[in-house]
């Protein structure tokens, strides 16, 4: 973790200036920084001890007291780390409730991520009167957001396009804003939010604070922070590379509402007698142990809301065995010293990486081996990935028991105990009435069936088990995660690109095609209409581009525009046509900009294949799906003719910046709406 302090007040100083020195901090002190030590007032102390929060991660540890400061921050974290509250705290804290005008503005990528945003905020002002939050964003209807903004909202958090639209309304004003802030400011810039940026922030007043949180740090970052960032601190939260052993670790991807069935059916199967169970908040703990408890598990609750002698009894019951369920926080966890430990479950995915190796080294100790099982809930797949590449360690994906598993373990242990008691021999006693009853039972006068010592044996297993496991449902399947969205964008790669057009849903599709969020398809046949010869003659001012990646390769129109905007200073409404084909791929971009996308792109990849970036003959009014560069014709330096151009031959002239979105033939849709 470092924070850098920078000094930018040029548009021409260059992006490797913005870090100019290093003001270390101690580590130990973030990672045990507790809330009141931040020096909030009472009333958000109340509102995070109700939310469960115990105390702050690194990013709000380094950046809370920065922003109430007033200095502006350039925030650089993995999404999970906490970013909300390390910008909401701050902002609840300065916000005037008296003062009319909006007073800060929060921008996101997604309609998704403002809502999360608005509602982690709103809890945080429980205790505040007078503060109001609004979330606006794209797919709601406009006239509801209208009427809501004349309650004078004095945050207001929104998508880039929708924030744009209410100021073209004069339904939002920024001239009294007071701060703005951009999370997931990379993603923002990855999905052509970039031009909407810049009219957002140059409508703002000079004077204003100014907050970026990114989890990459691009070029396009780097040059909006030269641009309007003034003297910012750059706080980095680095997670260290950890390694665990001697523990199998294992993830099953789960419904939220399905967690506590796999919890019990873990519990079964893999007949736990001491087990850690963690959860994230204080409130999740109280319930799963609740939940526990009615089930007829023997759980207890351990965090920072217990006082030290209900702490001290059910540290004592567990460490004796009488309590076989520990449902714990990660702070209350961290005095826990006890060697048996079996199992570490992971009820919730931990926020950090540190925390993951911290939770689950509870079990393994004194030599012994253990297991832990994480819990994965959609998305959270991305993190554990995060947490998988930095702990160095292999942990594998299962499914959680079935019915017929739980039953197995059972009669196992059945069977275990019952050779048990045959080795002591104490069962003699009985013989004579089992001899005596199964006679009885094979009396042939009542013409019943004949039973024989085994089915006796099987009915008095079944009534051990009783009627639990004959009752209960097998748990709905999920599909992976990374499975779902891999199908998706195979069942849209024949047209997906046709959707770029500049319809008034064109912008709404790039943005959710690069979130993975689920589209509608409209059921045109466009393999078909493909077949067929299109023309486009090359706009002016842009160069045609040659990459040797294409549909084969199972590469997206987003992916091109995510790789062009990434190594290189245009948005992706400055990308003109994209045409994919089966081994290669033509894009239009602006002639300026031709030489750094070229140089820039050449040697990444795209997908898993290594990208070659050549400029196309531009010159050449059409291509179809027949044509392929030639290699009969070469230039001086041995490239075929076709595979490169001169820069001087290609368009000259400033395009204009509208006209972004085309189809995968190459025929302009016409302009954005």
């Amino acid at each position: 973790m470092c924070a850098t302090m920078a000094r930018s007040n040029s548009d021409a100083q260059t992006c490797d200036e913005v870090i100019s020195y290093e003001r270390k901090k101690d580590r130990c002190l973030l990672d045990n920084m507790t809330f009141p030590q931040l020096a909030l007032s009472p009333k958000t102390l109340q509102a995070l001890q109700d939310m469960g929060f115990e105390e702050a991660t690194p990013i709000q540890a380094e950046s809370i007291p920065l922003i109430l400061e007033g200095r502006d921050i350039l925030g650089q974290a993995q999404t999970g780390t906490g970013k909300t509250c390390a910008f909401g705290i701050p902002l609840i804290e300065r916000v005037d409730p008296e003062a009319a005008g909006v007073q800060y503005l929060v921008l996101s990528p997604t309609r998704e991520l403002a809502i999360q945003i608005a509602d982690e905020m709103h809890e945080l002002t429980k205790y505040h009167e007078g503060i109001r939050i609004l979330a606006v964003y794209g797919g709601q209807p406009i006239d509801r957001q209208i009427m809501a903004l004349k309650k004078k909202p004095q945050i207001i958090v929104g998508t880039p396009g929708r924030v744009m639209d209410h100021m073209r309304r004069k339904t939002i004003r920024l001239d009294q804003l007071s701060g703005i802030i951009l999370d997931e400011a990379d993603e923002m810039l990855n999905m052509g939010f970039k031009e909407d940026i810049d009219i957002i922030l140059a409508d703002t007043p000079d004077s204003i604070q100014r907050i970026f949180f990114s989890a990459t740090m691009p070029k396009g970052i780097l040059e909006l922070t030269n641009r309007y960032l003034r003297d910012p601190v750059h706080v980095r939260i680095v997670p260290k590379q950890l390694t665990v052993s001697n523990i199998e670790q294992y993830y099953i991807e789960v419904r939220e509402s399905s967690k506590i069935e796999v919890l019990c059916r873990l519990i079964e199967s893999e007949r736990i007698k001491l087990a850690l169970i963690f959860c994230n908040t204080k409130r999740k703990v109280d319930d799963l142990t609740e939940k526990l408890q009615t089930r007829g598990y023997s759980a207890e609750a351990l965090h920072g809301d217990m006082k030290q002698m209900s702490r001290t009894r059910v540290m004592n019951r567990f460490r004796s065995g009488d309590v076989e369920l520990l449902v714990a926080t990660d702070v209350a966890a961290r005095g826990i010293d006890v060697d048996n430990i079996e199992v570490v479950i992971n009820y919730d995915l931990p926020q950090d990486e540190e925390y993951y190796v911290h939770r689950i080294g509870r079990t393994a100790r004194a030599g012994r081996s253990g297991k832990a099982f994480t819990f994965v809930v959609g998305r959270e797949i991305f993190d554990l990935k995060n947490i998988q590449r930095f702990t160095k360690s292999n942990i594998i994906c299962t499914q959680p028991p079935s019915l017929t598993q739980v039953a197995e373990t059972h009669v196992s242990g059945v069977l275990e105990q019952t050779r048990t008691v045959l080795a002591e021999g104490g069962y003699v006693n009985y013989l004579n009435a089992v001899e005596q009853f199964i006679s009885d039972l094979n009396d042939t006068e009542n013409g019943q069936p004949f039973y024989t010592t085994a089915d006796v044996a099987a009915a008095l297993i079944q009534q051990s088990l009783g009627d639990k496991l004959l009752q209960a449902k097998e748990i709905e399947s999920v599909v992976p995660y990374e499975e779902m969205i891999a199908r998706g964008k195979k069942s849209r790669s024949g047209d997906v690109s046709k959707r770029f057009a500049g319809n008034p849903a064109g912008r709404d599709f790039q943005t959710a095609l690069i979130n993975g969020d689920a589209i509608e398809d409209d059921g045109t046949d466009f393999q078909k209409k493909d077949k067929k010869k299109r023309k486009k003659n090359l706009e002016p001012g842009m160069t045609r581009l040659f990459l040797n990646v294409g549909d084969e390769d199972q590469i997206l129109p987003a992916q091109i525009v995510k790789a062009v905007c990434s190594c290189s200073s245009l948005s992706g409404k400055q990308i003109g046509a994209i045409a994919m084909y089966g081994r290669y791929t033509f894009v239009d971009v602006p002639a300026e900009a031709a030489a750094q996308v070229v140089s820039g792109l050449s040697g990444q990849k795209i997908g898993k294949r290594p990208v070659r970036a050549e400029v196309s003959a531009a010159g050449k009014a059409a291509f179809t799906p027949e044509y392929k560069p030639s290699a009969t014709s070469k230039n001086k330096d041995g490239r075929a003719k076709s595979d490169s151009y001169q820069f001087a031959k290609s368009g000259k002239g400033k395009r204009s910046g509208s006209k972004g979105d085309y189809k995968r033939t190459g025929k302009k849709s016409g302009k954005r709406p």
